[in-house]
């Protein structure tokens, strides 16, 4: 596994985690922010592309992730990456979350999976 940090001018700008899974030999992308005055710079695109290099470096077959973005340039950084959209959760449950009745009427999230295929196994 691994983490990165994006610094411009001596301030971090932006993350990105990677975690190895040697079960299904994948990378789950994990993590991955930019602070909002930054974005649209290309920051998100080299963190992403420094996980595909770590998971091409270490031999991984594949790259996932899941996320509740609603914003669509999100999703688009992703497939621009190379990702593929594989599904959605409806009504996807964060960790710690109680399922109370104002969760229920405000939290209504969609947990989209993606997966980029670097080689077959």
């Amino acid at each position: 596994s691994c983490f990165w940090v994006a610094v411009l001018d001596g301030n971090v700008v932006g993350i990105v985690a990677a975690r190895g899974s040697e079960d299904d030999n994948t990378v789950e992308l994990r993590r991955m922010s930019v602070d909002s005055r930054y974005r649209g710079k290309g920051i998100a695109k080299a963190l992403g592309r420094k996980v595909l290099e770590f998971a091409v470096l270490n031999n991984y077959s594949s790259v996932v992730l899941g996320t509740t973005a609603v914003k669509v340039a999100a999703h688009k950084l992703y497939e621009s990456l190379g990702f593929k959209h594989m599904g959605v959760v409806e009504h996807y449950v964060l960790p710690g979350m109680t399922h109370s009745l104002v969760e229920k009427m405000f939290f209504q999230l969609r947990y989209h999976r993606y997966r980029l295929q670097l080689r077959e196994e």
